[in-house]
């Protein structure tokens, strides 16, 4: 979300900015991501960025968690913990999902890979089930670590994230 490795036009704030014409409606959109943070960071500073008072807020925390092996269910605490917070400012939610590689063995990826949909379940909040789909994997639209998207593959990302957008504003 943060844009690592890009240019500071090219993260997927700018592209999903870019979505909106001035004359349809009137978005401002705030990159609040910090490059490989955590639940748990993220937890830490939410209070800070509900202080815009967003009318929706994309929440997609949880993969750095998982690159480090956190328990999924102490992630899991740390993301509810956040919608609820969330939704006592009266913003609308996206919850946009990970999803954990076979390389963190089969229990972890089991686990992991549910947090998402039964927070969005428990929490009834928008659901983006992953939001790395059709750029995970995909050497074109990955930079040379073959984690992080580049500016293609973020363009992929804004435009999978687009409808869930669309569908928050309208709920306004």
């Amino acid at each position: 979300m943060a844009g690592y490795g890009l240019n500071q036009n090219e993260n997927l704030s700018s592209a999903l900015a870019s979505k909106f014409s001035p004359e349809e409606t009137t978005v401002l959109i705030i990159n609040a991501s910090v490059s490989g943070n955590t639940s748990s960071n993220g937890l830490a500073r939410l209070d800070w960025s509900l202080e815009n008072k967003p009318n929706i807020v994309i929440l997609c925390l949880g993969a750095n968690d998982m690159l480090r092996g956190i328990d999924p269910e102490f992630t899991k605490q740390n993301l509810n913990k956040m919608i609820e917070k969330m939704v006592q400012n009266d913003s609308k939610v996206i919850l946009a999902g990970m999803r954990s590689p076979e390389s963190m063995g089969e229990n972890y990826q089991q686990k992991f890979d549910l947090i998402y949909q039964e927070i969005a379940e428990e929490q009834d909040v928008i659901f983006m089930p992953f939001l790395l789909e059709g750029v995970a994997l995909e050497k074109d639209y990955l930079q040379s670590d073959f984690k992080h998207p580049n500016a293609l593959g973020v363009s992929i990302m804004a435009n999978n994230l687009y409808p869930y957008i669309l569908k928050s504003m309208s709920l306004l």
